[in-house]
């Protein structure tokens, strides 16, 4: 696990530059989740380190395999000095945590829901899953390990987490493309949802 770890922090500095900060949350019976935080010009960006130690195990499975199953970590990127976004650790680490805790697969399209705002005055509680690739490339691992995707994740207000569950994520990403929508704008309202 701690050599997948120092590889996948590898790619994150290949890709993101130094982190500036970084922070540990540990949570009874999970191994220890970090998030790291990158600045990139008005934009930070936090990353978790550790989902990616253990395969996720489908819930249904009796035995979860210590070795092929999906890995990933989890990208957020905001605008830097509009809100208290570094209030969002603990939060990351909870979705970081949640395929050890409750069993998850985290994939693209999913909805992630924390229950509270991700900081401060935030008016998101859960951020929709999107696909891996763009910021940061897949790595890849010796067989017979699945790679790990580093999956962005876009914050949803409640009225956006609503009507994803009812239209599907590829429409709301579609309603934000098409009305230009800023995702990193930690302070930004609801899409139109008409």
């Amino acid at each position: 696990m701690e050599e997948i770890l120092a590889l996948v922090e590898a790619r994150l500095r290949t890709a993101l530059g130094e982190p500036d900060a970084r922070a540990d949350v540990t949570f009874l019976g999970t191994d220890r989740i970090q998030v790291l935080r990158f600045i990139d010009g008005d934009v930070v960006r936090y990353a978790t380190l550790g989902m990616s130690g253990q395969p996720m195990a489908d819930p249904t499975s009796p035995l979860a395999d210590p070795v092929k199953g999906p890995r990933a970590e989890l990208i957020l990127s905001v605008r830097a000095g509009l809100a208290d976004t570094d209030q969002v650790l603990r939060p990351l680490a909870v979705l970081a945590a949640s395929p050890q805790v409750e069993g998850l697969i985290v994939a693209p399209g999913a909805s992630l829901d924390v229950g509270q705002p991700l900081w401060p005055g935030a008016p998101f509680s859960s951020v929709l899953v999107a696909e891996p690739g763009g910021l940061v490339e897949d790595l890849e691992l010796d067989s017979p390990m699945d790679p790990v995707h580093f999956l962005p994740l876009l914050p949803m207000t409640h009225n956006e987490a609503a009507w994803k569950r009812v239209r599907g994520a590829q429409e709301l990403q579609e309603r934000w493309l098409s009305h230009g929508t800023d995702l990193r704008d930690p302070l930004r309202t609801s899409v139109a949802l008409d």
